[in-house]
């Protein structure tokens, strides 16, 4: 065994040993601390939300029933709602990496990303919801997601969000998963196209009929992501709109069913040459006990993502499957995930990896991760140890 080798699986268990017996970090999130409640109240673990989590994500970043005159400043005005103190809240995620699909296999990503969280009320059924990302190595990304909710409108379930988000979000949400590995699917760009379902700008309506547990979901974006405004593509680079339409039905307590469809239309500035985008498929959640299972699929067509003149098609398929395993339902501390990815172009493998990957809270806002990652398509091995943290 080479050295860099056997310095780097030492550098792993070390890390590991650490996290088990580091202490437990003493700050709590924003919205802990906002309503003096533990992190296990909407999350299990964190980031991955519960139930719970995702209705308080719902009505805004609100718990209705706590939401009192005294918690906020008013001045005797009944249209001022502000919060005494300024929510604020910081992520870190840092890992030691083993890829033998990269040029460097040894890596310590130390800090992998760094996240500065607000969110909060504006008013009685509005609220907001940012954050300021610094990647790996010291890049500022900048600001990724940053909306405005507005919850409940005329007092029926209808919900809608204005600003910068993933356009995935209702189908899963890459930033709340437990794994490394990505739900690449959605990050996937097919030749020179700049549309994929990440993150973009625009505005997602929400109507929820309990009664019968059917969510419809729309959403209108730009289709181009969020570039900086002094790259080539700009704010905006073209006059089209992409739209996304999501149904899902609730089938009792423990299973529903989503199907989605997305359409856009881009041009790469300088070509001349339009690209129509279509995305089509169904999803599903299934949770048994301590078991969740969540199953994607997606078929994408690009009727010519290369721009060139004469057009060609490309069609994609992508699946995700993910199973989440926790012994003691929310109360564990202990989770385990298997998550699978599958993408293909013309039947042709273009991406395929199987991960399995294990979670242990040493509190409930530091979570120690180790995962092994295995590229199906070009038979390599990826080990990762770390952490994630919140504070």
């Amino acid at each position: 065994m080479k050295f860099n080798q056997r310095f780097m699986i030492f550098i792993m268990l070390l890390f590991f040993i650490v996290l088990i017996t580091s202490e437990a970090v003493m700050a709590i999130p924003a919205f802990a601390r906002r309503y003096n409640i533990s992190c296990n109240t909407c999350h299990a673990p964190f980031p991955r939300l519960k139930p719970y989590g995702d209705d308080f994500a719902g009505d805004g970043f609100i718990i209705k029933e706590d939401e009192k005159e005294r918690d906020y400043v008013t001045a005797g005005d009944d249209l001022m709602w502000l919060n005494k103190e300024f929510p604020l809240a910081v992520r870190i995620d840092a890992y030691a990496v083993k890829d033998d699909n990269k040029p460097a296999k040894n890596d310590l990503q130390i800090p992998y990303g760094l996240k500065l969280l607000s969110g909060g009320t504006l008013y009685k059924n509005i609220g907001y919801y940012f954050y300021f990302y610094m990647s790996e190595r010291g890049d500022v990304a900048g600001v990724e997601d940053a909306y405005i909710h507005f919850n409940d409108l005329a007092g029926v379930p209808l919900d809608v969000m204005v600003g910068q988000f993933q356009t995935c979000d209702p189908l899963m949400k890459r930033e709340l998963r437990l794994t490394f590995e990505d739900y690449e699917i959605y990050k996937y760009l097919p030749g020179q196209s700049g549309t994929n379902l990440t993150y973009d700008r625009g505005l997602m309506v929400t109507y929820g009929i309990e009664k019968t547990g059917t969510d419809l979901l729309v959403s209108l974006t730009n289709g181009n992501g969020i570039n900086e405004a002094d790259s080539l593509k700009k704010f905006d680079d073209n006059n089209y709109k992409n739209i996304g339409v999501r149904l899902n039905q609730g089938i009792g307590e423990f299973l529903s069913i989503g199907g989605y469809f997305y359409r856009g239309k881009e041009v790469l500035s300088g070509y001349g040459q339009e690209n129509e985008v279509t995305y089509l498929g169904p999803d599903l959640n299934f949770t048994l006990g301590p078991v969740q299972l969540t199953a994607q699929y997606l078929q994408r067509e690009d009727t010519n993502p290369m721009f060139l003149n004469q057009a060609e098609k490309v069609k994609t398929k992508g699946m995700v499957l993910e199973t989440i395993f926790a012994p003691h339902g929310d109360r564990s501390r202990l989770y385990f995930t298997a998550l699978y990815n599958d993408i293909k172009q013309a039947d042709e493998s273009v991406y395929q990896t199987a991960t399995l990957s294990g979670s242990y809270l040493l509190s409930r806002n530091l979570r120690g991760v180790v995962e092994y990652t295995r590229d199906l398509k070009h038979d390599k091995n990826r080990f990762v140890v770390g952490m994630v943290a919140g504070m």
